[in-house]
Formats: structure tokens, sequence, C-alpha cells
């Protein structure tokens, strides 16, 4: 929870003018030293929420859709694997290299991958894995050679690697004809009680989308009266012999919004038109984003999720990347990396330089863990930062 700067198509924001208190970070993986970093946007991962195993290709193949949460193409998924009966620790899904390079650059490219998802498997202390690549065999091979080769150089045994295409799978692992013939093995997935996922991850972006038509233009216009509103309540105010900044009295009054809405989500309410508008108005102050943060329970990690993914989708330009990057936040905790990086993708486009996302982003690429999603402070030491860093100010400038 750092400072952010406005996005440099907008004007300035009046609270980036604020001295911002200094927050703990989020913390990054440790263990075994940190992985390298991934290509923006290239890797998800995914932590299942309950046990599963892998018993035969049939069924690793059935339940990737289900960890990742959508049906993967032309991508290489890993899954770091353990004991008892290669139970499921981490799933990491990277787009496919770009079958355009070719010769030396195409080696380079499929290196880079399988080092980074060695580096993250080993920070995990994962010592075996199975990996499925989508996609011709000129394609996945090269990233299934480099894969194979450096996950042996880190001791980490790569029990089964796949390759799908038209419903069929090869493996590079297996050199019995009568197990895995040449023409490959067909096989159908449909009937697995982990096969349920949405189409694409394609499909998976679209779900937090931005809305559009009527919908999209009613929230235009109440994000319009939002600001009218705040500024007839700092006029009023003025006018009794109280001034008050815009900015400190939208963080005041939208605190309070953004409390009230957080115990309503807990109760299965979500909140629409006019409420919802102020909400992503209250949320570019900062303060009032690191206080949402600050009460993101991971027992009510289900019910957050509901409450940003639905401001994201309400929320108009220049308004997005905060509940963006409290759902991408809460779809960690959760151990959904594809929502998270997709939430992180609207939140940067919206603000490139938003600091949270950033920070996010840094933490997913890492392949850190939902166990490392914690909360970096209270609601109360939020607050207490805030107080300090604004009655420094006055003092300074008495």
């Amino acid at each position: 929870m750092t400072p952010n700067l406005p996005a440099a198509a907008q004007p300035p924001h009046p609270a980036a003018q604020r001295q911002r208190p200094r927050r703990r970070q989020p913390p990054g993986p440790r263990p075994g030293g940190q992985a390298p970093r991934a290509a923006r946007g290239a890797l998800d991962t995914r932590v299942p929420p309950l046990p599963v195993r892998i018993g035969s290709p049939a069924a690793l193949l059935a339940v990737i859709p289900g960890l990742l949460g959508f049906a993967p193409g032309h991508s290489i998924v890993i899954l770091g694997t353990e004991p008892p009966g290669a139970q499921v620790r981490l799933t990491l899904r990277y787009d496919m290299p770009d079958p355009a390079r070719q010769g030396p650059a195409r080696r380079d490219t499929a290196a880079g991958l399988a080092a980074h998802a060695v580096g993250v498997l080993a920070a995990q202390g994962v010592t075996a894995a199975v990996a499925v690549g989508y996609g011709t065999d000129a394609e996945v091979a090269p990233v299934a050679a480099a894969l194979r080769e450096q996950a042996a150089a880190a001791g980490i045994a790569v029990t089964e690697l796949l390759r799908v295409a038209d419903r069929r799978y090869w493996s590079y692992v297996c050199t019995d004809p009568e197990c895995c013939p040449p023409e490959g093995t067909t096989f159908d997935a449909a009937g697995h009680p982990a096969a349920s996922a949405l189409g694409s991850r394609a499909e998976l972006a679209a779900s937090v989308a931005a809305a559009d038509g009527k919908r999209g233009a009613a929230m235009h216009r109440a994000t319009k009266r939002a600001h009218a509103h705040v500024a007839r309540c700092a006029d009023r105010l003025d006018r009794a012999g109280l001034p008050v900044s815009l900015p400190r009295l939208t963080a005041a009054l939208g605190q309070l919004a953004v409390e009230d809405a957080i115990r309503r989500c807990r109760d299965g309410d979500l909140v629409g038109g006019d409420h919802a508008a102020w909400l992503t108005v209250a949320l570019r102050e900062i303060r009032v984003r690191d206080d949402a943060w600050a009460r993101m329970d991971v027992d009510h990690r289900a019910a957050h999720q509901r409450l940003w993914a639905h401001l994201t989708r309400l929320a108009r330009p220049g308004y997005v990347a905060a509940p963006a990057s409290l759902l991408a936040f809460v779809a960690w905790q959760s151990g959904d990396g594809a929502l998270a990086n997709v939430a992180l993708d609207r939140a940067l486009a919206d603000n490139p330089r938003y600091s949270m996302a950033k920070l996010l982003r840094q933490a997913l690429d890492s392949g850190a863990p939902p166990s490392m999603a914690r909360l970096p402070m209270t609601p109360e030491e939020v607050a207490a930062a805030y107080d300090a860093a604004e009655a420094e100010t006055a003092r300074r400038y008495r």
C-alpha cells in the first residue's frame, strides 16, 4: 500500500499533492530465493482451494481447466505436485512463445520461460512437476526440452510432460508406443468432476470488462453527480465557516461509505446506481483505498470478490484502478491467479503507474502463494499513519 501517481493522460488529482504516510509493502516470496520475473501478463498462477491429485494423463488434462478457471489455449501449464498421490500444490500458466520467432531467438525465449517456471517451483520448495503444452510440436517442443533440462538441474522431477492438439495428447516422457502411440491418444475430459470452467481466458477477462451501453452511460452520469454532491457539501461547510478541501471531505465521507459497502456485501447485498458511483469516486482517495484494503479479511474473500468485481465492471475510465486492484488482491487470497491477472490488466490499463497494481503484479509474477496475501496494516493502523502524516504536514506549513 504505497502512494500512487495519477495516469499521465489525466489531470493531476488534488490528493496526489498531499504527503502520504510511509507504508509497509505486502511481503514477497522469500523461501529458497526469489524467482526471476516473467514478462508482464505472461504468467497466471493458481493454488487449488481443495486437494487435487493427478492419477493419469487424462485426469491431468481434465483438471487443468478447473484449476485455472478457464480452458487454456496456446499455453504451457506447469503443475507443482507433492506426495501423497501427486497432489497439486501450485499451477502456473504461460503464454506459448511467439511462433514467428525462429532459431536462437525461439530457444532463448523458451529457456527464459523455463528458467522462470523452475525458479518459481524451487522458491516454493516444489520437487516434482507435470506440464502440458497446448499447440503444435514445433511450438511446444522447445519449451518442453528447456523445461526438462532446467528442472533436472534444479533437482525437480518432471514426471509427465504432454502436448495437446485437436483433442489428442502426446507424451514427451513416455516412449512406449503401446502406451503413447505416435498418432497421439484421444481424450474427452468433459465428464471429469474438475472439468468445469469458463470457455477461455478471454471470457474470464470479459467477466470484469467495463459495463457499456445504457448501464455505462448511467454510471457516467452518476459519477458526475457524486463529484457535484461533494462540491456542494464543501461549499456549505465553507459558508458555515468550516472550510475543508474536496479531497479531505471525499476521504472522510467516502471511507464511511466504503466500510458500509463492505459490511453489506458480507450480508449478500451489492450496491448499485449512485451509491456504486460514489464508491468509485471515494476509492480514488488513497486513504479510502488503503482502509478498504486493510479490511480484506480472508474469511470473507468470496463476498469481497463479488463487491470489487461489481465495482470494476461499473467504474468509468479514470476510476477503475482502485477497485480492480482490490479485486486482484482478494483473487490472489483465493488462489485465483488468472482472475487476479485480468483484474490487474484492467487496473494498469486505467493507470499504468498505479503502485498497488504494480506491487501485486510483481508478487504474482514471482509465484507468491496466497498465504503471502496478508494484510500489511489494520484499519486502525491505516488511520493512525495518515493522521500522523497529515499532522506533520500541517506542522510544517504553520
